[in-house]
């Protein structure tokens, strides 16, 4: 089955890899706007793990988990941590610590125990039915076939990195590094190689490279075979690759940085890598032979493969838009490339998984989701009307159906559970009020565990009433019920929890690295068996917390520890291991050959260890273990071999095996079949080995109303009956006739995806189809691709026209672009694609869709705003204006025509602005001085801005200025020159004539030819009538002077002409002088 590849930004090297691994239980979900995570609880990628020993919460690229060194006790900092540590379980008698060893992260509670309180005591004991002892007891010590490796030299590197291929092989392969946070990059790495399954390492460093820095390890899924080593671009930017096992490296130098890899799931030598580009943010490169590296470019924004196409997200360069894009593996051009979404969709909404693809986009503040099926053209999907969601996440598309988290318009803290059909349209509710939390990269984190080897089995968190409670399923989500508690404690005391008031809860965490375990784990090669840490009581809470166990499939549950441990699987679940969660060193561990029933302890190692993380031989069978720690905190890395093989004493018969019925409090039929398991019989110490696997025997049930779930449009009533919802009408499933001849008239119920249930009810509760209805066309719809009521001028503006009723393949479309073109369609079916125009004006234009057929006609229309984008504006304003005098301001565009555009006026110290849809307006200043004119105009996504000064006075008098034609030549016709030159005419003016600064102002006009204009203002020392006569003198003789100088300017140097009037007035005589020319520097 295709796995699913979802993309989140690239930030953090880290978020990226955390897409790579198929994860499982408590859904992650990254916060761009749709996200996926599959619901498989087993990570495939488990021989693959990070370590972290350094004093620091910062992560480095690895599998998505890390391990803190806090002195001399380590603590897992997880990204998918629930909050902070609470309860920790620590034996009374220890002394607590600051850094707890903590495998497990699990949500922060507040609430106090509600309920049963279980008793507190160590757990470093032996249990039997008969022996309930708690304490310390003496018991002769049993060992385990183990063997230490110290990685010599590497006390100081802080992270690694270990690949177990399995597969029958004997290699391991460890990278360890010195990752420095202050540099943020790999200053130190050494490479490691077992061949005899972890007993004894080589060190490859002189193999890749004496200094050669490896930042990453990378396996092939496809051939473990196949390992691929990243150096650290800083120092060399190379990638090596290996094809045995890691044994030997060629090296390949590379002309781009990888951020990481990503792998085809079929094809070995078909990958991607992330690189970055100044120009664009992230860029997919493919490659189709590894051995010759052969890379294409790709210049996407997150990428996936699936079959033979690279689907990824294409941003814009604004970097607020995308589209959805994919195009052949073998030939990834831009010329090559496909664009299954007519339209763009919101930026890191691109979801792949499996037989779907999901995008989002955003109309109106609302997020509109869409979904393709196989493939197929998109559509929208569709949740319950008043359902409005603020948050969508995908959580599962397993056996073709989809699960969605929603967080809904009035939930804070919590998400409800929504699942489809098999195309993944039509959704219905299936649990409300599911607790989530947000990790620390900003992942959402759900509360809802799928567990292994029972189909259709989830466990979940619900809040009510401010309680959180553990609910189970078995059938996909139509029907839960909490969890009956254990009837005693581990020393046979009764427990008196009544439902609905008293049950047992889970914490419902998987961790993301595959060497340490989460709160909770199933195996699909044990069907039945979970095991996870809880607490009894009315709600989930952090304090005593122990540890539980079912052995029927949650339908009774055993306390097994009073404090947290890691329990994993051996031998196909055949015997389970235990580690104990302490701040201390240990050496050592739990085992339990019947189902948790009797636990014996063992030692693994001779030394007290402190316990960094556990790795099992990848495969079902895990019969041989690894643990990594260290003795202090500065030493090197201790790696623990312990193989199980010797401790059982034959191989298992058929006689060692006992078949189980699976049930719901006593219900056979789960899923529409019977299922019959064959299990180990607790009594059996014997190894199940390769070639054992789960057999399964099913016997189909008759269906039954339990075996169909509410249909989209219908919810359920307290006597189980679905019935409409207010908002439903039941015309509108008609809409597939709009495509079709035919369509499905629901009964209000659908079958739960994957039941396998026969006959009974089935034909009562199926929809039936029935043929389309002659209709009218009714409910049309156009609307454009982007969902906006804008485009750019000259480009292609992509209509979309959909119909809610009325037979589309007999109803014609008839689309009026608004400027002169229409064109008309036989049929809806023609156009799924969209309807592509290109306008050559900027305007307004009216668009209109009309759909008719024989029975009537239906027309919508969508007013489309052709823009062009707006590069430059210019305000002409007078530089003086009369007081209480109208003056007209104009705002000059460039280029002239752009579309609808908006002016906003600000006049002097007036802080309401003026609003108008011309660019040009008549004001009156009513204030002596200078006053600021400030205008906005807004065109599309466009604001520009212009200011000018006014000096506003009684009176004044200008004369414009003519200059020679030569000097055009240098007048570049911009603001700077224009007022450089107006200050040298000024500057001239004054010193020549003696007249005050604040009386003349002079300007150079903007355009071509070169003109100015200058301005005599009143002297306020003299009276209005000598300053009269004074403006009169001046202007008659400047007039006079001006007329000779205009037609008489010399020719042979750079210049231009002015008057420079000097009028002194005295009481008894008038006398002047003319200043002919001001030559500038030639």
């Amino acid at each position: 089955m295709e796995r699913g590849v979802s993309f989140c930004p690239l930030r953090h090297i880290t978020a990226l890899w955390c897409q790579l691994f198929i994860l499982s239980s408590v859904f992650i979900i990254t916060k761009t706007d749709i996200t996926c995570r599959s619901c498989h609880p087993q990570a495939n990628n488990k021989e693959l793990l990070e370590l972290l020993k350094m004093d620091t919460l910062e992560s480095a690229t690895g599998s998505g988990g890390e391990l803190v060194r806090r002195g001399d006790g380590i603590r897992r900092s997880d990204r998918r941590r629930r909050g902070e540590e609470s309860g920790r379980g620590a034996s009374p008698h220890e002394a607590p610590e600051k850094g707890p060893l903590s495998l497990v992260h699990r949500r922060e509670r507040s609430a106090s125990l509600a309920g049963h309180r279980l008793p507190g005591s160590g757990s470093d004991s032996r249990w039997t039915g008969e022996d309930r002892r708690m304490g310390a007891y003496r018991q002769d010590e049993l060992k385990l076939t183990s063997s230490t490796f110290a990685l010599t030299g590497d006390s100081t590197h802080n992270q690694a990195m270990v690949h177990w291929s399995g597969q029958n092989s004997s290699v391991i392969l460890m990278l360890t590094k010195l990752f420095d946070f202050n540099l943020g990059s790999v200053t130190e790495s050494s490479l490691w190689r077992s061949t005899d399954y972890g007993t004894t390492y080589e060190k490859l460093n002189e193999k890749v490279g004496a200094k050669t820095i490896l930042s990453y390890l990378y396996v092939s899924p496809n051939n473990k075979r196949k390992i691929m080593l990243l150096t650290d671009p800083d120092t060399e930017n190379s990638l090596l690759i290996s094809t045995d096992e890691g044994a030997t490296y060629q090296k390949y130098r590379l002309n781009f940085y990888i951020l990481s890899l990503l792998f085809h799931p079929e094809q070995e030598d078909w990958i991607l890598a992330y690189s970055h580009d100044q120009k664009v943010s992230n860029i997919c490169i493919s490659s189709m032979e590894l051995q010759s590296l052969n890379w294409h470019m790709v210049r996407l924004r997150g990428c996936g493969k699936g079959g033979d196409f690279v689907k990824c997200e294409s941003r814009g360069g604004r970097g607020h838009r995308a589209q959805y894009v994919t195009c052949k593996v073998q030939n990834c051009t831009e010329a090559n490339k496909g664009k299954p979404f007519p339209g763009y969709i919101d930026p890191n909404s691109l979801v792949v998984q499996d037989e779907y693809v999901f995008v989002q986009v955003s109309t109106g503040g609302r997020p509109v989701y869409y979904v393709s099926y196989k493939r197929d053209v998109f559509v929208p999907m569709k949740l319950p009307k008043y359902t409005l969601p603020k948050d969508l996440h995908v959580i599962s598309t397993d056996e073709n159906r989809v699960v969605a988290a929603v967080r809904e318009w009035n939930q804070n803290d919590t998400y409800n559970l929504y699942v489809s059909e098999e195309r993944g349209v039509f959704f219905t509710l299936a649990l409300e009020n599911v607790i989530s939390s947000m990790g620390p990269e900003g992942n959402v984190m759900i509360d809802l565990y799928e567990v292994a080897g029972i189909k259709g089995m989830f466990l979940a968190n619900k809040k009510l009433e401010n309680q959180v409670k553990t609910y189970i399923t078995y059938n996909k989500g139509r029907d839960w019920r909490l969890l009956q508690a254990p009837s005693t404690d581990l020393r046979g005391n009764s427990i008196h929890c009544v439902l609905p008031y008293c049950s047992l809860h889970l914490h419902l965490h998987v961790s993301e690295n595959p060497y340490t375990s989460g709160t909770i784990a199933s195996k699909e090669s044990a069907p039945g068996i979970i095991v996870a840490s809880g607490s009894i009581g009315s709600e989930l809470t952090t304090s005593n917390v122990s540890m539980f166990i079912t052995s029927d499939a949650g339908n009774t549950w055993r306390q097994i520890f009073e404090e947290e441990y890691s329990v994993l699987y051996l031998d196909q679940g055949g015997a389970l291991v235990a580690i104990r969660h302490t701040p201390l060193p240990i050496r050592h561990l739990w085992l339990s050959f019947d189902e948790g029933r009797v636990w014996n302890k063992y030692s693994f190692t001779s030394s007290p260890l402190f316990v960094d993380g556990v790795l099992g031989e990848p495969g079902e069978e895990t019969l041989i273990m690894t643990i990594f720690g260290h003795v202090s905190h500065r030493s090197e890395w201790q790696l623990v071999k312990i193989d199980f093989r010797s401790i059982f004493n034959r191989r298992c018969t058929e006689g060692d095996y006992q078949t189980w019925h699976l049930h719901n409090q006593g219900e056979p039929c789960i899923m529409g079949v019977k299922r019959i398991y064959r299990k180990l019989k607790p009594i059996a110490r014997c190894v199940m080995g390769k070639d054992y696997s789960v057999t399964m025997t099913s016997e189909p049930c008759e269906c039954t109303e339990s075996d169909f779930e509410c249909d989209y449009g219908y919810e359920r009533r307290n006597d189980g009956k679905c019935v409409p919802s207010f908002w439903f009408s039941s015309s509108s499933m008609v809409r597939s006739c709009t495509t079709g001849n035919s369509f499905l008239n629901s009964t209000g119920y659908r079958k739960v995806v994957s039941n396998n249930c026969t006959a009974g009810v089935i034909e009562e509760y199926t929809a039936r189809k029935q043929s389309c209805p002659s209709r009218a066309p009714k409910g049309l719809h156009l609307i454009t691709s982007e969902g906006k009521l804008t485009a750019a001028l000259g480009t292609n503006v992509t209509f979309l026209v959909f119909l809610e009723e009325g037979d589309g393949s007999k109803t014609s479309i008839m689309v009026d672009f608004g400027d002169g073109n229409a064109i008309t369609y036989s049929n809806l079916s023609s156009i799924e694609d969209g309807i592509k125009h290109v306008y050559r004006n900027v305007g307004i234009y009216k668009v209109s869709a009309t759909g008719e057929n024989s029975l009537g006609s239906e027309t919508v229309v969508l007013y489309l705003h052709v823009t062009c984008q707006l590069e430059h504006i210019y305000l002409s304003a007078p530089f003086v204006a009369v007081k209480n005098k109208e003056v007209n301001l104009t705002v000059v565009l460039w280029p002239s025509q752009v579309g609808s555009v908006t002016y906003i006026w600000w006049f002097g110290n007036n802080t309401e602005p003026l609003i108008t849809l011309e660019g040009s307006v008549a004001f009156t200043f009513s204030r002596d001085g200078i006053n600021t004119v400030t205008v906005q105009v807004s065109a599309g996504n466009t604001i520009l801005q212009d200011k000018k000064t006014i000096a506003v006075h009684e009176y004044f008098r200008s004369h414009l200025l003519a200059f020679s034609s030569n000097l055009d030549e240098h007048n570049p016709d911009v603001a700077e020159w224009r007022f450089d030159v107006s200050r040298v005419i000024k500057n001239s003016m004054v010193e020549a004539t003696g007249i005050s600064e604040e009386q003349l102002l002079v300007t150079v006009l903007p355009g071509l030819p070169t003109a100015a204009e200058f301005f005599l203002l009143p002297d306020k020392e003299l009276t209005e009538k000598k300053s009269a006569m004074r403006y009169s003198s001046l202007f008659f003789l400047f007039s006079l002077v001006h007329k000779f100088l205009t037609n008489s300017s010399p020719k042979h140097a750079v210049f231009f002409s002015f008057l420079l009037i000097i009028n002194t007035l005295n009481t008894t005589h008038k006398r002047f002088c003319v200043l002919l020319i001001y030559q500038l520097d030639a």
